[in-house]
């Protein structure tokens, strides 16, 4: 997110405006990864996906205005490493202050959203067996131990990778694509795979939820990129046209690549190929011009739609493909800047391909290199602590009856029989007939 306008010292109404509205927009990403995710998995887990986002809505929340938004972009207190605690609770914040063209308070709520959706991306990576008591526990301390930092890191005044490294990512590659990516494989070899796992189908139990869920990311998205200008503006159209351009390829190249290896185009295959796309340009979209937007969107579909398979090869289980998406996504996104980066929307660094040498894919190298092999390993004690002390994974009985009924006492589909063996919705008995089913 560009911070050269952190120095304006007015309002501008129609840069307020439109942050108000992706702020809005971006939230709505979070309900929409949750139908996401809630089709995918099995009958037995839907209302635990929906609740593992939902949830972290609340507590992100909560971390961010105690403490997470300072640390963040609070100012810088050890070499580009965290911010300090001058707003923990806000402090020192009100309808008064400004940040670059718009409200303080509005800024700090835009960053909490991308925030919120980085927590709950993890959920996707250990869905069907993760205890809801440990999830509790474990987003508001992730937030704080991994997000936060790199956040810092990424865009808070004086962070190192984008001060003193110098390496590129417009709206989230680092911070919310790669860290949800390699916290999620942290977990998955925390938590061990499902029962069944390689042996059993577990296919996404209704794909309309799935492409629903796509199809509110993907909206929520223009949010995500084109906000990050952080107003109305030239910069924040292009990473606008940047992102569609970049879902429609994915959604191409993953379809692509299902035609030649399966026989087949799937309905979660252009869902799984659009958000491909949108992960890739997200760190890129305000880097690249619209012909660098388009190679990188069919590269993360290509390339997705081939690493969600590696599971299976190399034994972790990431039920929904949070590695295969969002962290090589991430990936293939950061890094293309440093071949596909052009001065017209950098304002400087440009790409290899367009004369800029090897140095700034180097930067991104690097940046990827740091921010995964972090992630990775502060998640991977975060878990293994939660899970010794309080248990991270669900028993075996709570997973074969399924966590919906297990732990929340309730199920997303509740069937009676009535007739001749005919499944109908229990709601719908007669009276007399739910007693007869019940008993």
């Amino acid at each position: 997110m560009p911070l050269a306008a952190a120095h304006a010292a007015h309002v501008d109404t129609g840069d307020t405006a439109w942050l108000l509205a992706a702020t809005a927009l971006v939230l709505l990403m979070t309900p929409g990864l949750a139908l996401f995710y809630g089709g995918m998995v099995r009958t037995k887990s839907v209302l635990n996906m929906l609740m593992m986002s939902f949830v972290s809505i609340a507590l992100v929340t909560v971390v961010w205005l105690a403490a997470g938004y300072s640390l963040a972009f609070g100012g810088d207190t050890f070499a580009g490493l965290i911010g300090g605690l001058g707003h923990a609770g806000m402090s020192g914040i009100g309808p008064g202050s400004v940040q670059g063209t718009v409200p303080t308070l509005l800024f700090a709520t835009f960053q909490l959203t991308f925030a919120i959706i980085t927590a709950a991306l993890i959920s996707g990576a250990v869905a069907d067996r993760a205890r809801f008591g440990a999830w509790l526990v474990f987003v508001p301390v992730w937030a704080l131990l991994v997000y936060v930092p790199v956040a810092h890191w990424v865009w808070g005044p004086g962070g190192w990778i984008l001060h003193h490294l110098g390496a590129l990512d417009f709206a989230g590659g680092l911070p919310v694509e790669i860290t949800s990516g390699a916290s999620g494989l942290a977990l998955c070899l925390v938590l061990g795979p499902r029962l069944g796992f390689k042996k059993d189908a577990m296919r996404p139990h209704n794909l309309p939820m799935v492409v629903l869920g796509a199809g509110l990311l993907w909206f929520g998205w223009f949010g995500f990129n084109a906000g990050s200008a952080l107003g109305a503006s030239g910069l924040a159209a292009a990473a606008f046209l940047n992102t569609l351009a970049a879902g429609c390829t994915g959604l191409l190249g993953w379809l692509f690549v299902e035609q030649k290896r399966d026989g087949h185009p799937t309905t979660l295959g252009a869902a799984s190929g659009a958000v491909a796309g949108l992960v890739a340009i997200t760190p890129s979209c305000g880097s690249v011009s619209l012909l660098g937007a388009l190679v990188v969107g069919l590269a993360a579909g290509v390339v997705c739609s081939y690493a969600v398979s590696w599971k299976f090869k190399l034994n972790y289980d990431d039920s929904l493909d949070v590695v295969g998406v969002h962290l090589v996504g991430g990936i293939v996104g950061t890094l293309l800047i440093g071949l596909f980066a052009v001065k017209e929307m950098t304002g400087g660094p440009e790409g290899l391909l367009y004369g800029g040498g090897i140095g700034q894919l180097g930067k991104q190298l690097l940046a990827v290199m740091v921010v995964a092999g972090y992630a990775f390993a502060v998640t991977y004690g975060i878990g293994k602590l939660l899970d010794k002390t309080m248990g991270f994974r669900a028993s075996e009985e709570e997973e074969r009856e399924g966590l919906d009924l297990t732990v929340h006492a309730e199920t997303a589909y509740d069937h009676g029989v009535l007739g001749h063996g005919a499944p109908v919705a229990h709601s719908a008995l007669p009276t007399a007939q739910k007693v007869k089913a019940q008993g």
